[in-house]
Formats: structure tokens, C-alpha cells, sequence
């Protein structure tokens, strides 16, 4: 419909624009109405008013207090089709100004006309409608300073005041009742208001400074906040709080991105970047959530934060930040206001409290919060929790839930970290944008093992080491298995070439360090060590279970006692004193890390006489895991509790965390495997060990197996595919910590599907190195789709050992950069079923051009290649050209977003017109102007096979289109040739359009 309404005259695209809006009406609806917020409807009637086409009273209708954000759209799509095809047309116009990305057509003729906003000889209470939607933008940074104006003039009172400044409402929202409530006092005061609107100074002038001027005992608040925050942050916190390493030297950064693709961040991302409003999904929002895998460095990038603002190095903009843990508010079982959250659990105010607090409350932009942790918060996230007023007292989760939410506190600024699965749709809602974590590079790495060892000689071995082990580099990139390795570099050196191998095998290193300097054994040919101290392992077993049952990880004094923990289990250094709870409860403990917590919960399960048989089974069961999230008991009734064993813990929980569980039973499945056969004479008798054995096999195979039966039937004449459910990756990492080839090949043969999808799965190189060993086993090829996870080059690597069953591999946006294509295109020109390659929004250069050139040169039957959005020249193009020449069964080749040109368009024209199999061909954003489409041209007249070419995003002017309606003019089989977005006026392309159909603009 929409090229029809291109080829319609201007008057009959008028008359069908009332069935465009109509047609339309559900893509308007979402556009309108996804984010959950207001936000963009409202802005839409800010024009709509503006223009005339709606009246004042039919705004009030549509924004009746209590209907839902649908409700409202619904009518105003219902009015507007009402009022006729003007009215239609600058619906959809005022929609693509507000929403340009939106998938909602508005017809080239409709044009936004702004005469009326431009009309100051109009009464001033008309002036605040068709200036509205400039009033608005002006208005929303600087509402306090009109108001003291208003009042000042005795046009407002403090009542009015207050009704505008309600704090549920955002600035622009509060912009609006501005001046709606202007418009009711009559002329006088929206003269007032316009002039002070001309007048007004820009944000940061004198006016603002002295407004903004905080008093002397806010400033010694400030120092004192700051000195405390620099002596918590000083020392790293993470992996037991160990006093002896200063943050400054030891803290590496780590990889971070945007979820969403964005222009606007450019390199890697800084404090500021992370907290500022770039990049934003919601506007109306102030959380950013930065989310990350267990280990991944979440803390210590918050702990980093919070030391780098009290030194005055960066986050400057705010001038108070309060740091908070998740785990730590779990403890908190009374009521309170968010005044004594702030100053009774970060810094008390000597002076002046209240005072202090106004200020904070006056001035919220200028505050920052922060959460670590959310997903240990033993409460579940639901938006019917929230509270607006400051001085209400409730429980600590309402408060941070009406924080996130912003009807409490709106403007200030929060950042929460928390693993991505714990993250669901309805706190996502109130997210302005997320960051996702991603560990350490390999730079960082390296980075990081040399500041953990003085002595360049050690640093030097353990990396020499790393890099014969592929395996174990991957799993470095887990900031926490780093740390591992680095601290136990005396037993990574004995272990020699090919261990270890797994995340089990890391564990029971740190296990081994840590036991050996208080083992009176010193022997490093067996399990000596771990015989003389498993009485220890079992009790810190014990505790760890019961508190991953209860989704607890802080233990008090009496949880450790319960659990038969001495003085000397304490010593060995897994569980140490938590610092900062109040001593109201005594002693406090955690463990190192929660995956510490894990892998001893895990060694319990394994290990114990205490375990009942049900566990193991209900342990791997996804579907259990998820009920037991909702209620207060998981495994209890199977574990073997003595009378009258009562769990104490500080703060009672509510349920299980699925992704713990997975965790736990990651390393259950790795302390069961052949490989740790010497392990298991430590524990149960050989018959029950056995048992479990046989059930994690079990467990595994039938977790596989429910995936497989849930694949859909594919309809006639597509391929059958699998999406990846979620825990399959999970249950993957468990068959791989087995290292039993038996149990992958015999689930991978009942695996019958040609397409692979595994696309936003958080895959690092890890799961790499699993999934490469698992799918080897696969009966035949398969399509792999690893599209955006965060593979990088050593992910790229860890799966080459599977690249002889793909045959195509799909890596797009994965950090992947000419290092790592370099080894993936070595190894895919001997794998001969491997014959599409989708590399898109990578780090991709002219140099690893070469190696694609030869791949095409070598591979005869290669059929597809897709290079978009990544960093090839002119230059690369030269290069891809020659390997080109040589290859006669390429269909697709995409180089879309890169920097060919016309010189680099020239080479490929061609290098390709004496193909006979090129279908598709994407140039789109390549800066190619009418030289390069000239020779492009000469393409289309020789080849008998190109049935699409993009060239969207150009240069090209009507000399470059001419030439390609000229070469048209010798081809029939060419379907289309897209021209978006070039060098075009109107009228060519209108003129153009007609000449011919195959042109697409």
C-alpha cells in the first residue's frame, strides 16, 4: 500500500491517509505505548494541540486521570480518524517527529507546519497552546525558578504549587500542568510567564549558582560522606574483603556495553558515560542497570565508582552519592523512612539534618544511588509496592522498589547491578538503559595477573601457562576466576599443560591453596590435604546448602555454630566476618564469593551422608527450580535436618534463586565426573555414591531430552530450527564439567534440527568451550546462530573444534576483532560444510580482508558472506575483490556500514560482473557516491543472476541514478534496486519513480 500511495498524485494520497491510520492503528499503538511511559503519547497531543486539530477539550478527554495508557491512545486514534484527513495526516507527522525510528509510514507530503508555533501577535494564554511544545522543553529544567516567579507576582499560591510539582509526575509532565495551570489564571499571568520564559537564564548562570549553593554544614556533610566512602572503598571488598590489596592496585577495567546498539557511546565506556542520560531506552527513567554473570566484576566496578567520586576524580555532576548493598538490606527488618535509610545505613549528619535532607529532595538530580546486587534481594521486584512520600516509614524492599520506580525521590540518579536473569519485564519498565558486564578482555587479563604479582617473573609464567591453555584463558575472562588462578599460581604451575580444564577444576584449586597452608601434609601427587580437612568441607557444606536453600548469604553467629563451624574452620579463610551489618544480630559471616558459596553447597550434595536421594534430581529439574523461586521451601523435606534444627538467619527469605541452584549443580556436575573418581572415596559409601552419579547422568540426559520434544514441527518446506530454551546452555556447561564424551554423543544424536539459535544467551568463552564439546557429537551439520553474546577472540577459538558440523555460522555483534577471524577463516577453509559466514557489527579491519579473500579463492562452493557495520576501507574492498574474481557460487554479499566508497565500489563492481550467482548485494552506508553507482551499473548490465542491490544511506545524485536506470533498461531479472536516503530531491525522485518501478526510495 504505501508504494502505491508514492505513485498517487498529492490529492489522492490525501484521501487515503485516513486508511493509512487506520491500517496502521496497531503499529501506532505500540509505538506509542510500549515504553510504559506517557512520555511519547503526550508529546504527540502537545502538537496536535499546538496545531489546532484537537481542542481543549478534547485533550482534557483523553487525559482523564486513571485510564491506562492504551485507553488514551485508542480514543485519540478514534478522534483524530473522526475529525478527517488532516487531522490523520498530522497524527502520523507528528508521530515519525516523535518517534522517528518508529515503524509507523507517514506519506512524503505531510509536512509539520510550525507557522502557528512562530505566531507571538496572539492573546498570551493562546501564545502557552501553540508554543506548547517548545514551552514544554524550555520549562521542564527550570520549573522551581518559574513558580518562585509566579508566586512572587501573587498570580500563584503555595496550594498551586504544589499541584504542579506532585512528585509522581516527571519534569515535562510537570511542565505541562504548568501551564495548563497558567492558561486558568488568565492573561496576566501567562504574560508573566512567557516573559520570564525569554528572559530566564541558561541553566549554570549566577541565578542558578547561588540557587543551587549549598550551606556550610551540607558541605561538611559532604567531606564526611566522602572520607567514609574513600576509607570503605580503599581496599578491594570483593573475594573476602582482603584488607592487604589497595583497590588502586589491583582494579583492572573491565569490558562494558550498552544492551542496545547506540551511536552515541564511542570506545570504552567511563563512569560517567554509565550514569549519564546518553544513551537512553526510557527517558523518562532515572535507573541504569548494569547487569553481568556471577563473578564478573559488578562490586568492584561499583566499589570503584564509589571511591573515584569521594576522591573528586569523577562523577562530579553529583554532589552526594550513597552506596548500598542488596545482600545487606536483606537485614533489615523494620520500617523506616527513606531520610533514615539515607543518613542512619551511609553517613549521619552532625548538624542539621533536616536541612540536608530538603536539600536532597530539592535537588535530586544532583544525587546519586547505588544497589549492588539486586539479584540477591530476597524480595521479588512488583511495581504495586511504591510509596511517594519521603517521610513514610516501610519496609527497606518498598523503598527501593518505589526508588526504582521513581515515584519516591524522581530525578535521582540510581544504578543497580544484577545478574541478567534476574531482571524480569516489569522492573525493565523502569530502566532508562542497561549495561551489560562482560569481563575481562585478554589485555585485561594480562592487566590484571601482572598487578596481582609483584614479581614479573611469576606474572610472566602463570601467562605463559594461560596461553597454552586455551580452556583455562577462557574461563579467566570471569574477573573472579582470575583472581583464582592468580592467587593460586603455585598450583596452576604443578598442574602443567592441559589443567585444569573446567570451572570444577579452578574451584578445587583455590580449594587446595587454601587448605595447604594450614595442612600439616604438604604433598602435591593427591588428595591429602582434602582428607585431613573434610571434616571442614562438610560443615561449611552444610552452611552453604541451607543458605542457598533460603536464598540467604549472610549467616549469623548461630547458623555458623548449628553447622558444627569452629574457630578453626573459620581460619581457613572461606567464610569471613561481615563488617558492616549492625551488631544488633553479633557476628556476621559470608562467604568469599557466592559462587564460593555454591561450590560448597555443592561438595554437601556430593559429598554428604545427609543428603536424601531426591535432591540431586530436583536440584537439575528447571521446572522444580522455578516453583521453588515462588515458594518459601525447596529442598527441605529431603534433607536430613536434626530435631528441632531451625534456621536462624538474619532476615527471613522468601524462596530459591534459579541461577544459584544452576550454579550448584554446575559444580555437582563436575565433583561427580570420571575425572574426580579419587574425590569420591572422601565421601558415602561407594553404592550411594554411585547412585548420584547414575542421577546426574540421568538428570542430564532427560533436561536434554524435554528441550528436543519442545522444538515445534517446522511448516512445509522450511527447516527445522531450535531457539535455544533457557537452561540449555546450563545444562551444556554441566555435560562438559562430566568430561564425558559418552553422555554428549548420546544427547547430541537425538538431536535432529538443521538451525542452532543461541542469540542473546550471554555466551562468553566459557560456554564456548562447552558448547564446542558438546556439538562436536551432532550427527549432522547444523546453522549455529551465536548472534549477540559476547564471545570475543578466544570464544571465536574454543569453537573451532566444532566447526566441522556447521554449515553456517552466524557471529554477529560479539567483540570479535581480525585476530580472532584470522584463526576462525584457517580452520573454515578445511571444513567443507561450512559455507555462509554472518560477521556483522564486529571489530572487523582491512587487515583480515586477505584471509577472506583466500577463503573465497580456495572454497568453491562458498555461498554467502556478510561483513555490515565494521571497519573495511576502500582498500579492504580491493582486497575482498581479488578473492572474488575467483569464486563462482557466492550468492549473498553483505558490506553494509562500512567505508568502501566508490573506489572501493568500482573494484567489487568489477571483480563481480562475471558472476553468475550473485543474487544480493548490500552496500548500504558505505559514503558511495555517483561514480561508484556508475560502476555498479555496468554490474547490473552483465549480470544474469543479481536480483537485489541496496545502495540506502548514499551519496549518489541523479548522475549515479540515471546510470542505473539506464543499466536497468539491458537487465529484466534485476527485482530491485533500493535507493533510501540519497542525494535526491523530491521531485527526482518522484519523476524517477514513475520512469521506472524497480527503483525503490
Amino acid at each position: 500500500m504505501y508504494w502505491v500511495l508514492l505513485c498517487m498524485d498529492a490529492e489522492m494520497q490525501k484521501t487515503c491517509v485516513q486508511e493509512l491510520v487506520l491500517k496502521q492503528r496497531s503499529e501506532i499503538l505500540h509505538a506509542l505505548c510500549s515504553s510504559g511511559s506517557a512520555e511519547n503519547l503526550e508529546k504527540v497531543l502537545d502538537i496536535l494541540l499546538a496545531q489546532g486539530e484537537i481542542i481543549w477539550e478534547d485533550y482534557q478527554n483523553i487525559q482523564e486521570p486513571g485510564r491506562a495508557l492504551f485507553a488514551k491512545a485508542r480514543q485519540l486514534l478514534d478522534l483524530v480518524y473522526s475529525k478527517g484527513v488532516d487531522a490523520c495526516g498530522l497524527l502520523l507527522t507528528a508521530i515519525k517527529q516523535v518517534l522517528p525510528e518508529a515503524p509507523v509510514f507517514a506519506p512524503l507530503f505531510l509536512e509539520y507546519n510550525s507557522a502557528l508555533e512562530e505566531d507571538f501577535q496572539s492573546t498570551p494564554t493562546k501564545t502557552l497552546l501553540t508554543q506548547r511544545v517548545s514551552l514544554v522543553s524550555e520549562l521542564q529544567n527550570c520549573i522551581d525558578c518559574a513558580l518562585d516567579v509566579l508566586v512572587t507576582s501573587g498570580h500563584f499560591t503555595k496550594a498551586d504549587c504544589n499541584e504542579v510539582c506532585l512528585p509522581i509526575h516527571t519534569p515535562p509532565q510537570q511542565a505541562r500542568r504548568l501551564l495548563d495551570h497558567v492558561r486558568s489564571k488568565g492573561e496576566s499571568a501567562a504574560k508573566l510567564l512567557l516573559h520570564y520564559i525569554q528572559q530566564k537564564p541558561e541553566f549554570g548562570s549566577p541565578l542558578d549558582q547561588k540557587k543551587l549553593t549549598p550551606s556550610k554544614e551540607f558541605l561538611k556533610y559532604q567531606k564526611k560522606l566522602s572520607s567514609s566512602l574513600s576509607a570503605q572503598s580503599f581496599f578491594l571488598s570483593t573475594y573476602g574483603g582482603d584488607s592487604s590489596i589497595p583497590l588502586d592496585h589491583i582494579y583492572t577495567e573491565v569490558q562494558l556495553e550498552p544492551a542496545h546498539d547506540s551511536a552515541d557511546f564511542q570506545g570504552p565506556l567511563g563512569p560517567e558515560d554509565i550514569v549519564s542520560k546518553v544513551g537512553s531506552q526510557n527517558e523518562e527513567a532515572d535507573t541504569v542497570l548494569v547487569s553481568g554473570q556471577a563473578g564478573s566484576g559488578k562490586s568492584t566496578l561499583l566499589q570503584r565508582f564509589h571511591l573515584l567520586w569521594a576522591r573528586g576524580a569523577a562523577l562530579q555532576d553529583f554532589l552526594l552519592l550513597f552506596p548500598f548493598s542488596c545482600r545487606r538490606l536483606n537485614s533489615l527488618d523494620r520500617e523506616l523512612s527513606i531520610q533514615e535509610l539515607l543518613f542512619q545505613h551511609c553517613c549521619w549528619p552532625d548538624k542539621e539534618q533536616e536541612d540536608i535532607f530538603q536539600f536532597i529532595l530539592d535537588n535530586p538530580h544532583l544525587i546519586l544511588l547505588t544497589f549492588d546486587g539486586l539479584d540477591e534481594f530476597k524480595h521479588s521486584f512488583s511495581d504495586e509496592c511504591r510509596i511517594c512520600s519521603p517521610t513514610q516509614r516501610v519496609q527497606a524492599h518498598v523503598l527501593l522498589f518505589s526508588l526504582i520506580q521513581g515515584s519516591l525521590m524522581k530525578g535521582v540518579r540510581k544504578v543497580v547491578t544484577s545478574r541478567p536473569e534476574a531482571v524480569g519485564p516489569e522492573l525493565k519498565k523502569y530502566i532508562c538503559k542497561e549495561v551489560f558486564l562482560k569481563g575481562f578482555s585478554i589485555s585485561g587479563i594480562d592487566c590484571f595477573v601482572r598487578k596481582h604479582h609483584s614479581d614479573s617473573t611469576v606474572a610472566t609464567k602463570v601467562l605463559e601457562s594461560l596461553k597454552t591453555n586455551t580452556a583455562l584463558l577462557g574461563l579467566c575472562h570471569s574477573p573472579v576466576l582470575c583472581w583464582i588462578v592468580s592467587h593460586c599460581h603455585k598450583q596452576l604451575l604443578h598442574y602443567g599443560e592441559g589443567s585444569p580444564q573446567t570451572i570444577t577444576d579452578v574451584y578445587l584449586m583455590i580449594l587446595q591453596h587454601f587448605f595447604q597452608h594450614k595442612s600439616s601434609v604438604k604433598s602435591n601427587t593427591d588428595f591429602s590435604w582434602l582428607k585431613e580437612h573434610f571434616n571442614t568441607v562438610l560443615h561449611l557444606g552444610q552452611l552453604a546448602f541451607e543458605g542457598i536453600e533460603n536464598n540467604c548469604y549472610i549467616f549469623s553467629g548461630t547458623d555458623v555454630e548449628n553447622c558444627g563451624i569452629t574457630e578453626s574452620d573459620l581460619c581457613m579463610g572461606f567464610l569471613f566476618q561481615s563488617k558492616y551489618l549492625s551488631s544488633i544480630h553479633g557476628k556476621s559471616y559470608e562467604f568469599l564469593h557466592v559462587t564460593m558459596q555454591c561450590f560448597f553447597a555443592a561438595l554437601h550434595i556430593a559429598f554428604s551422608n545427609n543428603i536424601g536421594h531426591s535432591v540431586i534430581p530436583k536440584l537439575f529439574n528447571l521446572q522444580d527450580m522455578r516453583k521453588a523461586a515462588t515458594s518459601a521451601v525447596c529442598f527441605r523435606a529431603f534433607v536430613d535436618m536434626s530435631p528441632g534444627r531451625k534456621w536462624t538467619s538474619v532476615g527471613e527469605t522468601i524462596g530459591v534463586e534459579t541461577a544459584n541452584l544452576q550454579i550448584t549443580a554446575t559444580f555437582v556436575s563436575g565433583l561427580l565426573s570420571q575425572h574426580h573418581q579419587c574425590l569420591w572415596l572422601l565421601g558415602c559409601p561407594k553404592v550411594i555414591m554411585e547412585k548420584r552419579i547414575k542421577q546426574v547422568v540421568r538428570c542430564l540426559s532427560t533436561g536434554m531430552q524435554k528441550h528436543f520434544k519442545s522444538i515445534p514441527q517446522p511448516a512445509e518446506g522450511e527447516k527445522k530450527s531450535m531457539h535455544a530454551m533457557p537452561g540449555f546452555v546450563w545444562l551444556v556447561t554441566c555435560i562438559y564439567e562430566k568430561q564425558d564424551s559418552r553422555i554428549a554423543k548420546d544427547v547430541m544424536h537425538k538431536l535432529e534440527v538443521t538451525h542452532l539459535k543461541l542469540t542473546y544467551c550471554n555466551i562468553g568463552p566459557v560456554e564456548c568451550t562447552a558448547l564446542a564439546y558438546v556439538l562436536q557429537y551432532l550427527r549432522n551439520p547444523v546453522g549455529l546462530q551465536l548472534d549477540n553474546n559476547f564471545l570475543g577472540d578466544v570464544g571465536v577459538e574454543q569453537l573451532l573444534p566444532c566447526m566441522h558440523i556447521c554449515n553456517s555460522l552466524y557471529l554477529r555483534n560479539n567483540n570479535i576483532t581480525d585476530v580472532g577471524i584470522c584463526k576462525l577463516i584457517a580452520k573454515v577453509i578445511h571444513c567443507d560444510s561450512v559455507q555462509k559466514l554472518a560477521l556483522f557489527n564486529n571489530k572487523l579491519t582491512d587487515a583480515c580482508i586477505p584471509h577472506f579473500s583466500h577463503l573465497l579463492k580456495t572454497r568453491p562452493d562458498f555461498l554467502s558472506l556478510r561483513l555490515g557495520n565494521n571497519k573495511i576501507t576502500a582498500e579492504g574492498a580491493k582486497l575482498l575483490a581479488e578473492g572474488l574474481k575467483f569464486s563462482h557460487s557466492l550468492q549473498y554479499l553483505g558490506l553494509w556500514g562500512n567505508m568502501v566508497g566508490d573506489t572501493g565500489a568500482e573494484a567489487l563492481a568489477k571483480a563481480l560482473e562475471n558472476s553468475k550467482s550473485l543474487v544480493w548485494l548490500s552496500l548500504v552506508g558505505n559514503s558511495i557516491g555517483s561514480a561508484g553507482a556508475c560502476s555498479l551499473a555496468n554490474l547490473i548490465k552483465t549480470s544474469t543472476s543479481l536480483e537485489e542491490l541496496w545502495l540506502t544511506e548514499n551519496r549518489i545524485n541523479r548522475t549515479g541514478a540515471e546510470c542505473l536506470i539506464q543499466a536497468l533498461e539491458h537487465n529484466t531479472h534485476v527485482k530491485s534496486i533500493w535507493l533510501r536516503n540519497n542525494d535526491l530531491s523530491l521531485e527526482e525522485v518522484e519523476t524517477m519513480s514513475q520512469r521506472e518501478s524497480r527503483l525503490v526510495f
